[in-house]
């Protein structure tokens, strides 16, 4: 009896510790179990939910009807590109903007730029991007936040239209044909793995002390043994991607990568954009630049002005009225029906289907990672009724079979939620916002959540 005793009194301070603890009690979990009543409707859910994915259950019968495919205004394209397996949505984007410009200039049909031949300089670079900053940040300690996400993120394939712009001034770029895609340019999970472990194993010999080497030695053999760690990176670039062409032949004429770029654009492609965000968990009207957020060392980090999302629209309007596209980014999964490639508010009907009340705003979900950029489109087109959007189009980067012919159409009720990024030629940003870019940035660590490149 005396142990029986003993055993409830033991059950019972540990019911009252985690009561006080914050715990699960025996009384709370009666009461949360009341939240599932096992009606007939639940059961029937439950049901249909153990063998059919939610999203199908949850289609919107009462929107099923495809969208008006109609627009008032469209930027001039032709062709549909495919990232396939790899998260390079962000260079198809910005090259699919600088196509258009090209096609658009030259009347050259369904050309495209060689995505591969930028990926190449890209990887190369985010690898000297992150030895350098682990040589930066070798008297941190390993458990330093930057050091910690440094070693997390070594290298990566997602990116913005920051380093499109870094890349090209200072690589140029080649048709497709002068360094056409590969296997691994297609899938590229196994190389970045790959890349990665590498780089961590290098970032580790860079925070060793070398023996022997004075202090005032010290900058110039990290510096050597840093070149030597990048000529293994770029072995690795060569053998799954190819050797970058120094110079090619195009139209019976021979150029340069720098040569063709200056050629066929003819512009500062880094100081002719300016890149707008809609974040409305930071204050508008202010600059923001996000450290690490660039692809090569020596270039610059994405750096945006906050603005309204109405603002944002003006600009976007005015910019498609002129046959120019925009790189432009989103959270693209969110209430995508892929089939149609129609993203609306009211494709999906979760509330109902699981019987709970979302209610987050955009602020909210931005603040709480529920929500951010995660893929780059080019901004092609606007639908207006009375001069105010209804809908917008996008050229895609899935290929022509995905979403309507290669594109996803959006409601302007999605726009407003879950577009975050556009960049647009400064000839269509207003003085005011001009004048917003002369303040000092404000920066924001590596670990923001609008960090995340686009895949």
């Amino acid at each position: 009896m005396k142990k029986i005793a003993m055993l409830f009194a033991v059950l019972a301070s540990v019911s009252m510790a985690a009561q006080t603890n914050g715990g699960i009690t025996p009384e709370m979990l009666t009461e949360i179990q009341k939240g599932y009543e096992g009606t007939a409707a639940d059961k029937a859910i439950r049901n249909a939910i153990n063998t059919t994915a939610i999203n199908v259950l949850s289609a919107n019968a009462e929107n099923a009807a495809m969208i008006d495919t109609e627009f008032s205004d469209r930027v001039k394209t032709k062709g549909i590109t495919d990232q396939k397996s790899s998260g390079r949505c962000w260079l198809f984007t910005g090259l699919n903007v600088l196509r258009a410009a090209a096609i658009d200039k030259y009347d050259l049909g369904d050309f495209q730029f060689s995505q591969n031949y930028c990926f190449f300089w890209d990887q190369l670079e985010k690898a000297n991007l992150f030895l350098q900053a682990v040589i930066d940040t070798r008297d941190k300690p390993i458990d330093d936040r930057e050091v910690d996400w440094l070693f997390s993120h070594p290298i990566s394939d997602g990116g913005t239209f920051t380093g499109v712009a870094n890349l090209v001034t200072k690589y140029g770029v080649v048709p497709a044909s002068a360094m056409p895609e590969t296997f691994v340019a297609n899938s590229t999970s196994q190389m970045s793995t790959h890349l990665k472990n590498l780089l961590r194993q290098d970032g580790l010999k860079l925070r060793e002390t070398p023996v022997g080497v004075k202090a005032k030695a010290l900058p110039e053999f990290l510096q050597k043994v840093k070149t030597q760690m990048l000529a293994e990176v770029y072995h690795v670039l060569a053998i799954c991607l190819g050797v970058p062409p120094t110079e090619f032949e195009w139209k019976g004429k021979t150029y340069t990568p720098v040569e063709f770029y200056q050629e066929l654009l003819g512009y500062d492609l880094e100081h002719n954009y300016v890149m707008l965000m809609n974040d409305p968990s930071r204050e508008y009207g202010k600059v923001y630049e996000i450290e690490y957020d660039r692809h090569v060392y020596d270039g610059d980090n994405w750096l945006y002005v906050n603005l309204p999302i109405e603002r944002i629209k003006e600009m976007a309007i005015a910019s498609i009225k002129a046959n120019t596209a925009m790189y432009f980014s989103c959270d693209v999964s969110k209430f995508l029906n892929r089939d149609k490639g129609v993203a609306d508010l009211a494709n999906f009907d979760y509330d109902s289907l699981l019987g709970v009340d979302f209610t987050m705003d955009k602020r909210q979900r931005v603040m709480t990672h529920a929500s951010g950029s995660s893929h780059a489109m080019t901004l092609i087109a606007v639908d207006l009724k009375d001069g105010e959007p209804v809908k917008w189009m996008v050229e895609n980067s899935w290929g022509e079979k995905s979403g309507y012919k290669g594109n996803i159409i959006m409601t302007d009720e999605w726009f407003n939620e879950y577009m975050f990024r556009l960049v647009v030629e400064k000839r269509f940003v207003p003085a005011d916002v001009m004048q917003m870019l002369q303040q000092t940035p404000i920066k924001l660590p590596a670990w923001d959540p609008m960090f995340l490149g686009e895949e």
